[in-house]
């Protein structure tokens, strides 16, 4: 498999031992989540579900930053305490992103929870010179880092006093970042240098050497995120272990709406659980895997709307494999699902290209629903590409509504007896059989010589 590579700006073979190790940078739990945040974590979905489904193991850590000035500032609006509010939002994340269909990743470290760890990385680069302290706290000297830019590509000689970076006379550099800011408020923690808390970067870096170790295969996030906050993380951990950091460095694509950036002063930015409410997880899941993940994406309603055609095909090819029972000649399938199958994965191994795949994904479904409008699908075909479409969709993670084999024959029988009274011209019991049908969401779908029915999952905004 080969993942583009930020630091080296190309495509690179990911390379391991025994496992894939991932470290994926959180959200700071002060709000809920939103698409973009979506769109991220959902990218790194598929790229875990692809890793394990090649059976090869994936150890995956995405931390919480749980300590923040944002979250103070936050919890002092709501007049809770800044704990009550992380593991409020903390919560919430868990909602939306179960909801979404995100598979759980081995651990959620969260940045309160490893002060020790923080605070003796720290200690380690006081004594190397790396870092020295002030009387607002202890700051990275990133003129001490020669490599510092590697990542992001900026010069240490262009960056100035700006965006993101606390203006600090105390500061040797101005470009110079916090490890640990000094402050009474709560929250806070006793350290060799006093009291205070951690700065944001610190804690990614603890959190991934102490799970991950150092050179682990993958480190991920929003391209955001490149400058300056693995720019620096980068820096400190690698002053710290005299190591390569992280192998490769994943980065995903902002999502724009209607061709703006998401603010909060342009009242424009979309919820997980705002999104989740109207269009459903897989509506939102083919429309984050739609485009190429490093670059930008739109979100609109018209391109959630044509995601909608979409997943009735997907429920469409679903059902027609499920309730195959012809018997006549047989149609060759075999070919049809290893091509779609070599195709799929080629599609991920180059750089998770995730369009391509999808557009695998929607020939084999094309090929189905074809076969069974010209009621060539036989029973044994179907079996032959079922297990296939069901791999594929797992990997991208959509959850069609299905039904056990009990539920199926149920529904069977309910339809039968519904034709039964229809030719008996008792409309009434007729209707009555037909609206319990239909409060199970199932709609009826008419080919030349027979009536196929398809549950189907109810989108609000449809």
């Amino acid at each position: 498999m080969e993942i583009f590579d930020t630091l080296r700006n190309a495509k690179t073979e990911l390379e391991f031992s025994d496992k894939v190790r991932i470290y994926l940078c959180g959200v700071t739990v002060y709000d809920d989540a939103h698409i973009g945040h979506a769109r991220t974590i959902i990218v790194f979905d598929v790229l875990h579900r692809f890793l394990e489904s090649q059976k090869i193991p994936v150890e995956f850590i995405q931390n919480f930053t749980d300590v923040d000035d944002k979250i103070i500032d936050r919890a002092k609006q709501e007049k809770i305490s800044p704990l009550e509010l992380a593991a409020k939002y903390t919560k919430n994340y868990f909602d939306d992103f179960d909801g979404l269909n995100v598979k759980r990743v081995t651990k959620y470290p969260k940045a309160t929870e490893h002060i020790e760890d923080m605070q003796n990385l720290i200690s380690n680069l006081v004594d190397k010179k790396y870092a020295y302290v002030t009387k607002n706290g202890v700051y990275f000297s990133v003129s001490k880092f020669t490599e510092y830019g590697k990542l992001s590509k900026k010069k240490t000689d262009d960056l100035v006093s700006g965006a993101r970076v606390e203006i600090d006379e105390e500061k040797n550099n101005p470009i110079d970042f916090a490890l640990w800011k000094f402050s009474e408020s709560e929250p806070s923690w006793d350290s060799p240098w006093g009291k205070g808390r951690p700065g944001w970067h610190i804690e990614c870096s603890a959190m991934s050497l102490k799970y991950l170790g150092e050179n682990f295969e993958i480190h991920g996030g929003g391209r955001d995120l490149i400058f300056p906050h693995h720019e620096n993380e980068i820096a400190q951990s690698e002053s710290f272990k005299q190591n390569q950091f992280a192998k490769i460095w994943m980065h995903v694509g902002m999502i724009t709406i209607n061709g703006e950036k998401m603010s909060k002063s342009l009242g424009n930015v979309k919820s997980v659980s705002h999104v989740l409410e109207n269009w459903g997880a897989n509506i939102i899941r083919l429309f984050c895997l739609s485009g190429s993940y490093s670059k930008p994406i739109d979100y609109s309603e018209i391109l959630l709307k044509e995601n909608i055609t979409k997943l009735r095909q997907i429920e469409s090819c679903y059902y027609e494999l499920r309730l195959a029972d012809g018997i006549g000649d047989e149609v060759t399938v075999e070919k049809l699902v290893n091509d779609c199958k070599n195709e799929f994965n080629s599609a991920l191994n180059n750089d998770l290209n995730t369009p391509l795949a999808l557009a695998i994904y929607y020939k084999l479904i094309r090929e189905v629903n074809s076969l069974s409008a010209e009621e060539k699908l036989i029973e044994a075909s179907a079996k032959i590409i079922l297990p296939e479409f069901e791999r594929m969709s797992d990997i991208l993670g959509i959850k069609i509504l299905k039904v056990s084999d009990d539920e199926k024959n149920e529904i069977n029988q309910m339809i039968k007896k519904r034709d039964e009274y229809r030719a008996e011209k008792n409309y009434d019991e007729a209707d009555k059989i037909r609206e319990q049908i239909a409060e199970r969401n199932i709609i009826f779908v008419d080919h030349k010589n027979k009536t196929r029915w398809i549950k189907q999952e109810k989108i609000k905004a449809e």
